[in-house]
């Protein structure tokens, strides 16, 4: 057993150093050496070149893309006819705010033909039976997870994309928002800054005596209803890796998501090296911020969100339509009547 994990390892730096090489190739001979600064000054790339783009994968949505996206960027969301009423508050709210670039891909002939009859950008993809039968039928969860499939040639096209849910209400214009800076930029599922933007939680086993505190990470996981994804390698191969094990796992898209984002190199597995930054929950805002606490603090509601999800509730349409009359009609008790939660 010795000698095979001996010889194992010696694979393993063979692998390493084949790799290492194959990538100083790619860039060229002319590889650019750096030393590192004083104490303090060194601050690593965090920001990963975009993909060169490739309008031969889809030259029907490139011509779409090209006419529809500013500055190479757009809002994309998914849409089936199960949810027509909440896709046209949707797509209501940011006509309203005046955002331009954003496009509906229809899942299926009624939603392409409702957009059409609306003025709204929409995109139908070319029949494919695997993503069909879902698309046509699928609840909430389903459809959520053919995104990762539908949303590489997009990335491939050279665009970045902010991917958003339909039960989600725009309030102001999400682009003059975001830092540009990470492969992914995401909502938070989390309800305070702790949970938001990572906590250290100490685990207590009394057993153990002297060493019974066990420090853990923990962090609220990113809202996959809801981000902002450059056109990069590591962005590429995050949706990849998703839409593969959603393809052969009974798995929730958001849990796979935020695994292959979080999780890192160990035996066995090779992590994902994605860069990522949280999105301010107060601009970017959940439901259960906006229920929780938003509503009943007297600084906070008067700031104005970007956006809110209504993620956490599932009378969704009731509570967009209340998030509407608050933040756009000024009707100050319009989001009282709701529970916190669900009943």
């Amino acid at each position: 057993m010795a000698s095979l994990e001996r010889k194992n390892a010696e694979l393993r730096r063979q692998i390493n150093e084949l790799s290492m090489k194959l990538q100083l190739a790619g860039q060229g001979k002319d590889e650019t050496l750096y030393k590192a600064g004083p104490f303090g000054t060194v601050k690593a790339l965090r920001t990963n070149p975009t993909v060169m783009p490739d309008e031969s994968v889809n030259p029907r949505l490139a011509k779409i893309l090209g006419e529809v996206a500013v500055k190479k960027e757009l809002i994309v969301a998914l849409a089936n006819s199960n949810v027509r009423e909440m896709l046209e508050v949707w797509f209501t709210n940011i006509k309203r705010v005046g955002i331009p670039n954003f496009l509906v891909v229809a899942l299926d002939d009624n939603i392409e033909s409702f957009c059409k009859s609306k003025g709204v950008p929409v995109y139908r993809r070319d029949p494919d039976e695997g993503i069909d039968n879902i698309a046509k039928t699928g609840g909430n969860h389903a459809v959520s997870g053919l995104k990762f499939r539908v949303l590489r040639e997009f990335l491939q096209l050279g665009y970045s994309i902010l991917l958003s849910d339909i039960d989600i209400i725009f309030l102001r214009n999400p682009f003059d928002h975001l830092y540009r800076d990470s492969d992914v930029e995401s909502m938070s599922d989390g309800h305070n800054n702790m949970t938001a933007y990572g906590f250290n939680d100490v685990f207590d086993e009394p057993s153990m005596g002297w060493a019974r505190y066990a420090h853990t990470m923990r962090i609220w996981v990113y809202n996959s209803g809801f981000f902002y994804i450059r056109p990069t390698i590591p962005s590429i191969e995050l949706l990849d890796r998703v839409a593969d094990r959603l393809s052969h796992e009974k798995a929730w898209d958001q849990a796979v998501f935020n695994e292959e984002l979080f999780f890192p190199s160990h035996p066995g597995y090779e992590g994902l090296y994605a860069s990522r930054r949280t999105m301010d929950i107060y601009l970017f805002m959940n439901s259960k911020v906006l229920f929780k606490t938003v509503r009943k603090d007297a600084q906070l509601k008067k700031l104005k969100p970007v956006i809110v999800h209504l993620n956490y509730h599932p009378d969704k349409l009731d509570r967009m339509k209340a998030v509407i009359e608050f933040y756009v009609n000024g009707k100050q008790d319009a989001l009282q009547r709701f529970p916190d939660g669900s009943e």
